[in-house]
């Protein structure tokens, strides 16, 4: 009978641990992953969400830069990490759609990979000049890019990123020949841009917003078929005369696959109050940021539409994998 007894009261406090070991989640530092370097899209959007859930789980949320291969080095990082959601990231179309097709020696699979948690949002992809560039409209940029052939550059955050696929996209659409030059990240390119080394660039709404209200920025058209709420006074490209383009950029935050579900739900729980409270809503709209949220099956659904996307935009645009 003691036996017996004594094996019940072992089993009862194992269990007692085991389901202690999720309801204490976290019960120490949980870090971000941003692909790119500080002050990119996809890093403005990490560090508002990093700040509110470090408020909401009682724990420090860090925010960690690994730039690099258009983000593939933080995602093989991410996705090698311990699922026991610690390590989390913020992925985009660009890390989990397109750079994993332009990389062969990184071997990422979104839903092999990777546990969706909930989409953050979508920036709207702007086209942006320098203010000495002589063109105060997008006809007038491919005017002058058809008048200089192969002389007009655009920077990115790095082959295979969302803004540089606009890039070749426009050239194909408006039937013009440019010089793309990649960067560790779309801040360097950013700062190139404002400092006249670039002609243009396709970035980001979140990342140059306060350039173009100050005016060290010209922004010609949005890149959604729509307008954006957030430059209502911008035309799109469509309506510029590009007809059929229509990109954006979105993000999310992701887990490693495995990571306990029941970490999952508690994480996307947090978030979606986050995400879609007035208050963030407004911050991430201020940053250049339309916020939404979704659950993991929604976002899964939404990598898996983006991979064929983005595969037979490549295709079309003919870049070669490195």
């Amino acid at each position: 009978m003691l036996p017996a007894l004594l094996l019940g009261l072992v089993l009862a406090a194992a269990s007692s641990a085991a389901e202690g070991q999720t309801t204490r989640y976290p019960d120490r530092p949980i870090k971000i992953v941003v692909g790119f370097a500080a002050g990119g899209g996809t890093d403005v959007a990490a560090r508002i969400l990093a700040q509110k859930l470090s408020e909401t789980l009682g724990q420090s949320v860090l925010v960690e830069n690994r730039p690099g291969a258009s983000g593939m080095i933080a995602t093989e990082m991410v996705a090698k990490s311990a699922a026991d959601g610690y390590t989390l990231m913020m992925g985009s179309q660009t890390t989990l759609a397109i750079a994993p097709a332009l990389y062969r020696k990184f071997s990422i699979d979104a839903a092999r990979d990777f546990a969706g948690v909930s989409a953050a949002g979508v920036s709207p992809l702007v086209l942006v000049v320098h203010p000495s560039v002589p063109a105060p409209s997008v006809q007038d940029l491919i005017a002058l890019a058809k008048a200089r052939p192969g002389t007009i550059n655009f920077g990115s955050g790095g082959l295979g990123t969302t803004p540089h696929m606009a890039g070749e996209l426009f050239s194909i659409l408006a039937g013009i020949k440019m010089v793309h030059v990649a960067y560790r990240g779309e801040a360097p390119a950013i700062n190139d841009l404002l400092g006249g080394q670039l002609h243009l660039m396709f970035a980001n709404l979140s990342a140059v917003i306060g350039n173009v209200k100050a005016g060290s920025l010209r922004a010609l058209a949005v890149t959604r078929i729509k307008r954006s709420t957030l430059v209502p006074e911008l035309p799109t490209l469509d309506e510029a005369g590009v007809t059929g383009f229509d990109m954006d950029s979105w993000g999310g935050i992701f887990a490693p696959a495995g990571t306990p579900a029941d970490i999952i739900t508690l994480l996307n729980t947090e978030l979606r109050k986050i995400i879609d409270s007035a208050e963030v809503k407004s911050t991430l709209a201020n940053a250049g940021f339309e916020a939404f949220s979704s659950s993991p099956e929604e976002l899964a659904e939404l990598v898996k539409e983006q991979l064929g996307k983005w595969g037979k935009m490549i295709k079309d645009a003919g870049i070669q994998p490195e």
